[in-house]
């Protein structure tokens, strides 16, 4: 099980955090489409040598399709 935000009745209210199943969390990421990046760096004695910059798109086809409706 996962921690996930709700947000709260008000908007002043800070969020709760209830267990959710992966398999929820899963789909929600699939309905809305999330964009994950990050970056590598490999260096040898503080000198850079290669950076890698990765970007990934996750979503299902039915969203990409939709415009994400």
């Amino acid at each position: 099980m996962t921690a996930a935000p709700v947000p709260g009745p008000a908007a002043g209210e800070p969020a709760l955090y209830q267990p959710i199943a992966l398999v929820d969390l899963l789909d929600r990421v699939l309905a809305t489409g999330v964009v994950v990046t990050g970056d590598i760096t490999i260096s040898i004695a503080d000198v850079d040598l290669i950076r890698i910059s990765l970007r990934a798109l996750l979503s299902s086809v039915g969203t990409l399709e939709g415009g994400g409706q």
